[in-house]
Order: C-alpha cells, then structure tokens, then sequence
C-alpha cells in the first residue's frame, strides 16, 4: 500500500501543494530577484528606510548631545538600549533553532523555510550589536574591547559580562552568517547560470565560487555545512546563557537568579519563533509563496510557539516559587513589584501576551488562520520586549534602600531608536527578498519531486 492510497486520517500532508515543477521553482526565484518590484516593495522601504534613518538621526543626536537625552537615570542605569540588545538577540535564536537543530534531527519542513529564517538571524543580530557599542556612551573606542597586546598597558577584564557579550555575540554572528551563505551557494550557481545581465552573471560566479554541483562538491558541501550545524547548535544554547548573566552574576534581587540561563534560552526561542511566525505570514503572500510555504509549515511553527509559551509559563511559576520559597523579603518585594507595583501593567501585560494569549493555538483552526496566528505572534513579540523590560526596569529601580528609588520614564529618543532599529531589519528583509533567493531551492526540489511521484500514484489509483 502506498501513501496515496492510505485513508486520509493516516496521509502526511505533503510540504508542496499546487502545480510546481523544478523549472517553476528556479523561474519564480529568478523573477523575483531580475524582474522589476512592484511599487508597493517601493513604498514598504522608503517607509521602512526613513525610520531606521529617524533612528540613526536619534543615535548621532545622542552621541553628540550626551547619553543623558535618554532615559537612564539613577538608579536605572539601564534602559531601552540593553532592551532592546536582549530583545533582538532573542530574535536571531529561531532562525537557528528552525534551521540548524531540524537539520540535524532530518526534520525535512525546514527545507522551504531555512532561507528565510536563517536570514532572519542574522539581521536580526545586525540591529542587536549596534546596542552594547551606543550604551556605553563611548563607541569611538571599541577597539578597547578586544584583547590585543598594546602600548597603553591596558587589557580588558575578562570577569566583565560586557567582554563575554562581545565574544558571544560575535562569535554567534560569524556563525550564523557563514551557515546562510553556505546554504546559498548552490542557488547563486543556478542564478549564474540563468542570469541574463553580464553584471549579474559576474557577480553570480563570484559568490557561487566555482560551483559546479557534481559529486565530489556535493561530498565536501554537506560535510562543512554539517559541521557549521553544530557548531552553531552550540553556540544557541551557550549565547543568550551568556547574555542571562548580564543580569545574574549581579546581587540586585530579581536579578541573582540561578534559573535565567535555561529561563533565557527558552525565551529567545518563544520570541524568535513569534517574529519568524510573523515574518512568513507576510513573506508567503507577498511572495506568491503559498506552494512552498504551506499552511502544514505555519500549523507546525504554530505549535512550536504554543510549546514555547506553555515553558514559559511553567518558567514564570518556578521564578515565582522561586522568589516565595527563599523567604528572602528583598527578593518577595520585587516579585511582587512585577504585579502589583507602580508599573503594574508592565508585568501583567507581559503574562497575558506570553501566557494567555498563545493558549488559542491549542486549536487547529486557529493554527492554520491567517489573523489568528499574525494576532497570537504579534503579542507575543510585544510581550516578550514587554518581558525584558520587565526584567530591567522593575528591578533596577526599586533596589535595596527605599532612599535611592526612582522611577524610569523613556524619552522620545528611546523610543525612536526602537523604532528605528526595527525599520533596520525591516529594510534589511525587503532587500533580501528583493535581492536573494529566499526559498534554497537545492533542498526543495526533492520534496517536489516526491510531491510529483505522489501525486502520479494517487492518479494511477
């Protein structure tokens, strides 16, 4: 018996629908990045492009007037800036998470949704890295924190969480970049080959680097990209570790926390699946996608989010009974701030966003609807910044002594450099789509080729 003539209870949905070839998939990759855009693609970037140009204008601005037109004050010494540097980190996880770790477990839905994802991280920690270098208020040196023999005598200090950001983020970056060129290098060959420009073509033989495609390179091709898989494997779990003992290492109650690894980790993951969520239930229209990227591929990233946020909340009750169960009165006080402090609706926003709200997911309806799972995802990124602010703010200004309280209020800045790094990615996403092929099109093809084998059998039956 075989897959098509199984009772439809049994049937795997298959990952491609609709009338797709290997040739129409090559001529829908190649028409997007030859054929001129259309003139909504050029009103969504000089949108996009204008705001994260107010955003630099904010940053300059910043740099030349002082770090004190923001925010941070005494005692919140920090602010929007680290926000949003953990908030984009968070971003850049599921890329990872969807790209790498399903490759390694053979998960083979990944396939038509790698490309995207994968860009999605490394853009996403493009805006993330910009944040550490304004924060400390001196970019013009950052030479100052690399390790490198110099005349002044000086070297970085290695028990700074600062220094352990730098090479983790980095590190993560590099990575991550290298895996998504990796991945593109066979597409750039079919692009050269096809190409009409000379210009094209030229630039096509350069960032394909010779490829051919024959066995030999297939050999060495899947063991480098094998490789880079786990090594970034590693370095997802390992980085927003890293970034959670920013906070930890501290003795600020909320903060001196032996769950924020995990706690973090998980959390990158919840955000980033959201924001890819969202990602693609613009991109597979826009696009024209809808035959690669199917509603099988949506209800599946769906249902991770509905796990993710599910973590989440047991996450949030450990934190709780963590915060109860260590009869500290200093640590009670700030769990208790969250909820019902002077910014109250910064922590039950938080909880309703990212616990509450992902429960619709539970059913199926709701996992394959358009406006449902943009409205579950879009509340989940809000709550998950909401989080991080939760995190930094109502914990820094209430401290130990009542006497060195004080409130924090963002100023118009803070907030047009959040905006503006969010038009950053987003001018970054319509470039690739415009510019690079965003379905890897050498892993789809086997899948079209058994969508067409399946779909010949069911015929014949």
């Amino acid at each position: 018996m075989t897959e098509a003539t199984l009772p439809a209870a049994l049937r795997v949905e298959p990952l491609v629908q609709g009338d797709v070839t290997l040739a129409g998939l090559d001529d829908h990759i190649r028409g997007w990045t030859e054929r001129k855009p259309p003139r909504a693609w050029y009103v969504a970037i000089t949108i996009t492009s204008l705001t994260a140009l107010m955003g630099f204008a904010a940053i300059g601005y910043m740099l030349y007037e002082g770090i004190g037109i923001i925010g941070n004050s005494v005692p919140v010494v920090w602010g929007f800036l680290i926000i949003n540097f953990v908030f984009w980190v968070g971003i850049g996880h599921a890329g990872t998470l969807i790209s790498v770790i399903l490759y390694l477990f053979r998960q083979r839905w990944r396939n038509a949704i790698s490309r995207i994802a994968e860009a999605t991280t490394v853009f996403a920690f493009v805006c993330a890295m910009m944040f550490p270098a304004i924060h400390v208020g001196r970019p013009w040196f950052p030479y100052w924190l690399v390790p490198y023999p110099n005349q002044r005598g000086m070297w970085v200090d290695f028990r700074s969480p600062l220094i352990w950001d730098v090479f983790a983020v980095l590190t993560y970056f590099t990575v991550s970049l290298l895996f998504w060129y990796l991945g593109l290098v066979p597409d750039f060959a079919t692009l050269r080959a096809t190409a009409k420009s000379r210009t094209r073509r030229a630039v096509y033989r350069l960032l394909s680097w010779g490829w051919v495609g024959n066995a030999r390179q297939w050999v060495h091709y899947e063991k480098g990209y094998l490789l880079l898989a786990g090594m970034t494997t590693v370095l997802a779990l390992s980085v927003h570790s890293i970034v959670s003992m920013d906070f930890a290492v501290s003795q600020l109650p909320g903060w001196h926390m032996t769950i924020f690894p995990p706690y973090f980790v998980v959390g990158a993951a919840f955000s980033g699946f959201a924001g890819v969520v969202l990602v693609f239930a613009f991109v597979r229209t826009v696009m024209q996608l809808e035959n690669y990227v199917t509603m099988r591929h949506m209800d599946l990233l769906n249902r991770m989010v509905l796990f993710l946020a599910c973590v989440m909340t047991y996450a949030y009750l450990m934190e709780g009974f963590t915060a109860w169960y260590s009869a500290d009165p200093f640590v009670k006080y700030i769990f208790a701030n969250y909820v019902f402090g002077d910014q109250w609706w910064a922590g039950t926003l938080t909880i309703f966003l990212n616990c509450v709200l992902p429960q619709l997911l539970w059913f199926p309806k709701f996992r394959r609807s358009v406006p449902v799972m943009v409205t579950v995802s879009a509340g989940v990124t809000v709550g998950m910044w909401m989080e991080r602010y939760t995190i930094v703010i109502l914990s820094l200004h209430r401290g130990y002594l009542p006497s060195s309280w004080g409130m924090y209020l963002p100023t118009r800045y803070d907030f047009m450099i959040l905006f503006g790094s969010i038009g950053l990615f987003l001018t970054l996403l319509l470039l690739f789509l415009r510019k690079l092929p965003v379905i890897a099109a050498w892993e789809v093809k086997p899948d079209i080729v058994f969508y067409q084998k399946q779909s010949a059998e069911a015929g014949h039956a």
